[in-house]
Parts: structure tokens; C-alpha cells; sequence
């Protein structure tokens, strides 16, 4: 019988007493079948159920002889209420005399369901944990009860429930207590940030094989198929190692998973594992990591470590994966560092097949899930290099004015200026074969623009010779910027005028772009787009901000230019105040002087000029060059906050742009005669590369210097940047006019929608119309030299741009989607019930602009697309959305919201094609 004799501990022997002691009837001897732990205490007290505890003590006995000895004993002991004897003596051997002792007069065996009971104040429990597979649960609950001190099980009451039984038993033994608090559930996230604690999976190891096998089964119940894989590796010691490995058995997910992979994930996960398990298991570490990813992408301590965390998870990942000889299985994964830099060749491999092949690839770079957090400047770099690649395939530029010159490279190629920028500073080490990628896309926009420059110089030298206000030839110039521009805004409202001395075209594109994304800043326009000016020769500040801030040709420093700054507006009726840079910061406490701050607060038009551009050209590093966000224009933000808090409108204006030291470390400065500057001379010998210019224009030197386009020519030592010559990037003054609110714009003004001021290449689905350059050169237009045509396999070669092929004729035309819902039964119901709705073409004119841009606008380009219907609209933009909506969004159904704080609008085209019964074909 020995074998059968269950061992009883202090709990069980406290539990049975429990619900006995009230049956005791005064008796003092209680003989239980079992056998008493060899290290449990021989003395101890039990709760009476009254208030008051009752002192026991325990013995074993394995014989007649020894029950009789050990009760005799009792007898002796005056100080212990009851004797518990655990025995294997059959109750037919037992004395007379011992009999009417004992509680019950028979020996007790113990019923752990009726202790489990107890201990949780349940009134029963589930029948299923009196059978199998579940009959090793009581004895571990009454094993598992949290001491006192931790207040014991929880009270049920009722019925305690399979499910409430084990939860109670995992938090306990697994250390997960927390876990089920307010009635949660166990999931593997969960089992994974527990596989990785100290000790966690030790104390499943500890457990009985039965007790071990019963939670494994229940969590694969509650959490999933994936638990069993993550408790093996718990207890094979691998806790530290399960979540990179759910990472690793993502190999078995996919459809095309070889079978050498799934033998190479056989040897790391082991024979127990199912295939239907890994994959769970892997689905559920990708949400793990998904959760982290979304943790990471915060601010702050807990981010930072949720992105440790990731890091440290990943590339251990990579480390097993190379151990186990699973690299290349698993080259897409979206999680892996290595399937980052997978996606990276793709693009290498992509980029020279056009730009159809470049944007999927970089799309697919981008959907990786580490490119935001990791790696925001790689795929930013890449992206970069898709949109030069964009640029490389549009038409052939052709220059036909100055100001058509300098209106395009503010619209167009100032923003491949500013793409070329960031491609030239680099954004992290780039693999050798997409860094060569990247050097030939860079090289082949630097052939391009140059050949832009050098077409420019050569329309620069006769305009310069008779350029004036009068007679521009279509060209805004430097010194009319405050009367063409500022001068109608102050009527409205005076403005406040920022001069960032040396902002390019691409600074600006950057500037702008952040500015209006926010939706706290409207850009307006009296012409429909970003305004550029052309500098005066050389573009130099002394000059060319003098010209700008008096409003005619001028030199000279700071006092001129207040001087000129207050005239000008004094010839316009209004007194004006210019501030410098010593002039800006205000002191202890305060950000701003605070003459500057009340100057803002008054009437007054009020000027500053900022120097942190053109001072970082003489230090600035390579890769800070190319970046330009508000916030690190000193003074900027402050200024634009201001501002906005007075309800000025704001102009943000350069005197001239600059170019870049993009030279090897070996060139150094050019000789030549005469040198002035770092990009201007009084030589009169032209060299390669130059330009010699004389007339009005030109403020130095009596009216003719000799100055390069070439953006690789200087004359002085090394910087990081120059400006003084006629590269388009130095020439163009680019303008940008900003209100917290388009009400401040003049009369014949509008908002100009975001989407208007990006090149159509800017994004992959062209949300713009193509700036405006002639098909055909005007008269003595300068036309760009076409190199020849490159053959397949060198896209990039000698700068050839594909030239479209001739027009087809022209097919009847289709109704757009506008109309189509104009013409529908649905639609024309649905305009009965909203008062005084749209006009039909405002409505198709909306609906189509949001579908040409794949289906999100500004509210600025609704209000455009609105506008140039021709139809009448009686609201505001937004309260035509909110009509729209009413029109369109039926039966509660989101066809038409608005998003991104209420900044743009959204068009749900799927919805909208069912809700008015359209057909995909239709479309």
C-alpha cells in the first residue's frame, strides 16, 4: 500500500481541519490516511472558524503499536488541543479504545476538492477538476495558496470555475499574479516578457511533469497555439532567446517557405514543435514587437527603452538566424535589421530601371518595420534618390527668360536642389552597391542642373545689360519684393518681413513644407504660386539685401539698410522699424528683445534680418548643410509665433541663395585675376565655367565683374558653401507669404494649396499640375543642349532625359468619376434632402480633385478645385466639406472627412463607389 499513501503537508493538514474542526464534538484524535511530510512542523495552531485558533499537533504512525504510543503521548502533553495521527493502518486493525477517541470513530481520507473549496470559499467546484486530465489541480491549488500575509486565494462564493482556478494557479506559480487583475487574460506578450525575467521559467521547471503538462495545455487554450512553443523554450533555458526566435520562425509563414528552411528551423526549435504552432508562435512575436515599434516611436525614457529593447531583440535575431543558417530564408522579413538592408539592394537593383520599378522598391524599404524608428534617415535618403530619379525622366527643360528661369527653379528644380542636397550629405553608411547607385543618380542631376546654369548665364548677360523695373522682360526683381509683394499685404494688415539671408530655393522648399504641413499657416499668392525674385550681380549680401530691404539698387551695411527699410515705407504711409542681429535676443528670461516684441505688437511693419544660413555656409558640416527645419533657423520660431499671435501675415524672403562646396578635398580655389570674392572678380579674362556681366544690374566694381555659374568654381579658400556667383541656386530669391489665416490675404489673393507648390515628381502620384514651361522654346529661347540618348542599361548616362513621344490622337472623352456620381439615381435622391447644396460642377470638380490625388487634399486645394469650377459655392472650404459630407456620406457611411486636424480632406473612393452604385469597371 505504500506507494498509494498520498503525502500531506502543514497546508492540506490545515485545509482538512478546517472543515472538520466544527464535527469534533470535544474528541481529540483525528487519524488521517496518508503520510506527513518528513520536514513539517510537529506543532502548529489552525483557525477555529470563530475568531480563535486551535493548537495542533502531528505525527505519523505505520502501526497499531505506534497510534497507541503516539496518543499516550498526547495524554501527556497538557499545553495541545488535538492530535492528528497520518497513517496506512487499515481502520479494521484499530482498538476499541482508540475508536471512541477519534473524530468520527473511522480514519479520515483527505478530499482535496473539499479543502480546494474551502480555501477559495466556493460553494462547489467545476465537476471537470474531480476528472482527468485535471485531477492533479487540487492538490496543487492547496500546494500554491499565498500565505497569509498575501491574503490567501480569492474569496468566489459561487461555483469556482476551471478557468478561475488555473488563473489563480499560473499567477502564482508562474509569477504572472498581476496579469489577471480585473479580469484580463493571459496572452503571449504576456508569457514572453515573463520568459525573460529572472527565474521566471525556473519556477515552471520546478512543477510536477503533470502539473507542468496541465498549464501548458490551458495556456494553449487561453493564449494561443503559440504558448506551448514559448513554454518549451522556457524550459530548455532559452527563455532570453524566445522572442528572436518567434522572429526566426517566421520562415514557416510564408508561402514560400523551402524545405531546407523548415529542417534549418527544425534544428532550433527541436522535434515538439508543429508546424501550425511556429506559425502562431511567429505571428504572435510579430505583434509583441509591433506593440514595442508603436512604444518606440514616442518620446522619452520609456521610448528610448522600448526601442532598446527592439534593437537588442532584432539583432539577436540576426545572430541566430546566421547560426542556424537561415539569413537569406529570411531576407523579407519586415522585422530583421538584415531584411532592412535586403530591401536596400532591391533598391539599388531598382533605381537604374526607371522610376515605376524605383518607387516600389522604395515603397518596400519604407514598409519595413524599423524604417521609422532605425532608420528614418536611410529611408528618407533612398526616397530622396527615387524622387532624382523621378526628375531624370521628366521632359527636357527649356529656359525661355530669366524670370521664367528663377519662377521654375523656385517651383522645380530648387526642389531637386534641395533632393540633391540631402543625396550628396548622405544619411547613414550605405551599402558599397547602393552607395554607387546613389553617386551616379547624384552625378547625373549635378550634369543636368549644370547644364541649367550654364543655360541661364547665358540669358543672364543681355537681360542684366538693360534689366530694370520698367522693363524686367516678365522678371521680379530683388528690389521690387516690398512693393509687389509687402506693400498689398500691409493694406490688409502690416506684415512682418524676415530676410534669411542666403535662404536657396531648396531651403525654402523644406521651410515652406513644414510650415503649411501643420495647417497653422496658410501660404497666399497674388499669382497663383510661390513668388521668386531675381538678386542683383554679384549675390553678395552687401548688395543684394541692401537692394531688397531699401527697395532700390543699393550698398551698403546695417544703417543703410534701416535707413532705406524705414524710407520705403515711409513713402507708402507707414512708419517701419528694422532689426538685426544684435537687435534679436532679448535678455535673462526672455527670448526676444523686448523692442522687437512690442514693435510686433504695434502697427508698425516691422523687419528682421536672420544670419544663421549664410553663417553656416563658412562652418557648417556636410550633412547639416542639407537639412533645414524651422527650428534650427535661430529666432525663427519665436519670430513665426509672434507673429502669429498679432495676426501679422509673414514674408519669408532671401537677398540671394548660395551653392554648396561639393568638391573634392583635393581642388582648391581657381587662379584668376582681379578676385574679390569667393565667387566674384573684376578679371576680365573668362575662363571656363564664367561669365563676364556689365549693366545696371551689376552694383561692383563700375558696373562689370566676371563671375562663375559653374557651382564648382571658387576663388578662396575652402568653405562649406558660397554665394557671390549666377548659379540659378545663387540668382533666385524665393519668396514665401504666410498667415495664420487666409482672411489676411489682399484683394485678387488666395490661398495657395500645398499641392500646387510641389513639382508633380515630388510625390510618386502627381497631386500638382506640371510647372509651367513651354513646349517649344519661345523666340530666342535658350534651349537646353540633349545629350544622346542613352542606351539600355545606362539610364543615367551623359544627363539624357526621355523626351515623350508625340501626342496620340485624341479618344472621346470619358465621364470622371464626378460625374459619373452626378449622374447617379443615388445622388440625385440624396440632393433633395440637403439644403442648398453645391452646384453640380463644385461637387465633380471636389470629387475629381481628390481622386487625381489619390485621394487626400488640403483644404487649400479643395477650396482651388472648388474655385476653378466656375460654380458658386456660398460657404467657406470647410463649410463646404461639412455640406459635402451631408451630401455624400450616406446612411452614416464615411465617404468624404476631414483629417489631420481638420487640415485636409480625405475621399474614400472604395465607399464611395458602393454607396452610389458604381461599377469598378465604370471607373
Amino acid at each position: 500500500m505504500g506507494a498509494l499513501v498520498p503525502e500531506l503537508d502543514q497546508r492540506v493538514i490545515t485545509g482538512l481541519l478546517t472543515t472538520r474542526l466544527a464535527r469534533t464534538k470535544g474528541r481529540r484524535l483525528l487519524l488521517v490516511h496518508g503520510k506527513y511530510a518528513a520536514n513539517g512542523p510537529e506543532e502548529f495552531s489552525v483557525p477555529t472558524g470563530d475568531g480563535r485558533r486551535r493548537k495542533v499537533r502531528v505525527a505519523h504512525a505505520t502501526s497499531v503499536l505506534g497510534l497507541t504510543d503516539a496518543w499516550q503521548a498526547h495524554l501527556a502533553t497538557k499545553n495541545v488541543d488535538l492530535l492528528v495521527v497520518t497513517t496506512d493502518v487499515p481502520g479494521e486493525r484499530i482498538s476499541l479504545d482508540l475508536l471512541g477517541e477519534m473524530v468520527r470513530s473511522q480514519i479520515i481520507a483527505v478530499d482535496e476538492a473539499d479543502i480546494v473549496k474551502q480555501l477559495f470559499g466556493a460553494s462547489d467546484l467545476d465537476p471537470r477538476m474531480r476528472r482527468d486530465p485535471w485531477l492533479w489541480l487540487p492538490a496543487a491549488l492547496i500546494d500554491a495558496e499565498p500565505d497569509a500575509t498575501r491574503g490567501g486565494w480569492p474569496q468566489h462564493g459561487a461555483v469556482l470555475t476551471l478557468d478561475a482556478a488555473m488563473r489563480a494557479l499560473v499567477g502564482v506559480r508562474l509569477g504572472l499574479e498581476g496579469l489577471f487583475e480585473g479580469g484580463a487574460s493571459v496572452d503571449v506578450d504576456a508569457l514572453l516578457a515573463w520568459s525573460r525575467t529572472l527565474g521566471g521559467p525556473e519556477r515552471l521547471a520546478k512543477l510536477s511533469e503533470a502539473e507542468r503538462r496541465g498549464i501548458t495545455e490551458w495556456l494553449a487554450q487561453s493564449a494561443g497555439e503559440a504558448a506551448p512553443v514559448l513554454l518549451r523554450l522556457a524550459l530548455q533555458g532559452r527563455g532570453a532567446e524566445a522572442t528572436a526566435l518567434g522572429v526566426l520562425a517566421s520562415v514557416v509563414t510564408g508561402d514560400a517557405a523551402s524545405a531546407d528552411a523548415a529542417v534549418a528551423l527544425g534544428s532550433v526549435f527541436g522535434r515538439g514543435s508543429r508546424p501550425s504552432e511556429l506559425r502562431a508562435y511567429a505571428r504572435a512575436v510579430e505583434g509583441t514587437l509591433t506593440r514595442w515599434i508603436g512604444e518606440a516611436s514616442g518620446r522619452g525614457p520609456q521610448s528610448e527603452e522600448a526601442l532598446q529593447r527592439v534593437v537588442d531583440v532584432l539583432h539577436q535575431a540576426d545572430r541566430l538566424a546566421d547560426d542556424a543558417h537561415l539569413t537569406a530564408a529570411l531576407a523579407g522579413n519586415p522585422f530583421l535589421p538584415s531584411g532592412f538592408q535586403a530591401r536596400l539592394h532591391g533598391l539599388a537593383d531598382a533605381l537604374p530601371k526607371g522610376p515605376q520599378a524605383a518607387q516600389a522598391a522604395w515603397e518596400h524599404v519604407a514598409e519595413h518595420r524599423l524604417a521609422a524608428v532605425l532608420y528614418p534617415k536611410q529611408v528618407e535618403l533612398a526616397g530622396m534618390a527615387v524622387r532624382l530619379r523621378r526628375w531624370l525622366d521628366t521632359p527636357e527643360p527649356v529656359m525661355s527668360s530669366v524670370g521664367q528661369a528663377v519662377r521654375t527653379h523656385v517651383a522645380d528644380w530648387g526642389w531637386a536642389d534641395r533632393a540633391l542636397a540631402q543625396l550628396w550629405a548622405g544619411g547613414g553608411e550605405a551599402e558599397p552597391a547602393l552607395a554607387l547607385v546613389y553617386r551616379t543618380v547624384h552625378d547625373a542631376v549635378r550634369r543636368r542642373r549644370a547644364l541649367l546654369d550654364e543655360a541661364f548665364a547665358a540669358r543672364l548677360g543681355p537681360w542684366v545689360e538693360r534689366a530694370t523695373t520698367a522693363q524686367s522682360g516678365g522678371a521680379l526683381l530683388v528690389e521690387d519684393v516690398l512693393r509687389t509683394i509687402a506693400l498689398p499685404l500691409a493694406k490688409v494688415r502690416p506684415p512682418l518681413v524676415i530676410v534669411l539671408d542666403g535662404m536657396s530655393s531648396a531651403v525654402a522648399a523644406q521651410l515652406g513644407e513644414e510650415l503649411t504641413g501643420a495647417g497653422r499657416w496658410s501660404e497666399l499668392s497674388g499669382e497663383g504660386r510661390r513668388s521668386a525674385a531675381v538678386a542683383v550681380v554679384p549675390s553678395v549680401t552687401a548688395i543684394s539685401r541692401a537692394t531688397l530691404l531699401c527697395g532700390r539698387p543699393s550698398a551698403g551695411g546695417q544703417s543703410v539698410e534701416k535707413e532705406g527699410f524705414a524710407a520705403f515705407w515711409k513713402q507708402h504711409r507707414h512708419t517701419a522699424v528694422l532689426f538685426h542681429k544684435d537687435e534679436i535676443p532679448g535678455p535673462a528670461g526672455q527670448l526676444l528683445d523686448p523692442r522687437l516684441v512690442a514693435a510686433i505688437a504695434s502697427d508698425d511693419v516691422v523687419g528682421v534680418v536672420l544670419n544663421t544660413i549664410s553663417e553656416s555656409l563658412d562652418h557648417g558640416q556636410r550633412g547639416a548643410l542639407a537639412d533645414w527645419p524651422v527650428s534650427r533657423v535661430k529666432y525663427l520660431t519665436e519670430l513665426l509665433n509672434s507673429a502669429r499671435g498679432q495676426g501679422r501675415p509673414v514674408v519669408l524672403v532671401s537677398d540671394h541663395g548660395h551653392v554648396l562646396d561639393r568638391t573634392g578635398t583635393e581642388a582648391g580655389p581657381s587662379t584668376a585675376e582681379g578676385v574679390e570674392s569667393a565667387r566674384w572678380r573684376t578679371g576680365p579674362e573668362v575662363g571656363e565655367g564664367e561669365v563676364s556681366l556689365s549693366g545696371p544690374r551689376v552694383l561692383e566694381n563700375g558696373g562689370r565683374v566676371t563671375v562663375p555659374w559653374s557651382e564648382e568654381i571658387r576663388y578662396t579658400p575652402r568653405k562649406s558653401g558660397y554665394h557671390g556667383g549666377v548659379a540659378l541656386a545663387e540668382m533666385t530669391v524665393p519668396v514665401l507669404v504666410l498667415a495664420p489665416s487666409a482672411e489676411l490675404a489682399p484683394a485678387e489673393w488666395s490661398e495657395l494649396p500645398r499641392e500646387t507648390v510641389q513639382p508633380s515628381w515630388w510625390e510618386a502620384e502627381a497631386t500638382s499640375p506640371p510647372v509651367s514651361i513651354p513646349a517649344k522654346p519661345a523666340k530666342r529661347a535658350a534651349k537646353v543642349k540633349p545629350k544622346p540618348r542613352p542606351q539600355e542599361g545606362e539610364l543615367f548616362a551623359d544627363d539624357a532625359v526621355e523626351v515623350p513621344a508625340a501626342t496620340p490622337p485624341a479618344e472621346p472623352a470619358l465621364l470622371t468619376l464626378g460625374q459619373q456620381i452626378l449622374d447617379t439615381t443615388v445622388y440625385k435622391h440624396q440632393r433633395k434632402f440637403v439644403r442648398k447644396p453645391p452646384e453640380h460642377k463644385v461637387v465633380a470638380a471636389v470629387i475629381d480633385a481628390l481622386d487625381h490625388a489619390g485621394g487626400t487634399l488640403s483644404l487649400a486645394a479643395v477650396a482651388a478645385a472648388a474655385l476653378g469650377s466656375g460654380g458658386r459655392t456660398n460657404t467657406r472650404t470647410e463649410g463646404l466639406v461639412t455640406v459635402l459630407t451631408r451630401l455624400l456620406n450616406i446612411e452614416g457611411y464615411e465617404v468624404i472627412s476631414l483629417i489631420d486636424s481638420r487640415t485636409r480632406v480625405r475621399l474614400n473612393r472604395e465607399t464611395l463607389r458602393e454607396q452610389f452604385e458604381l461599377s469598378q469597371e465604370s471607373v
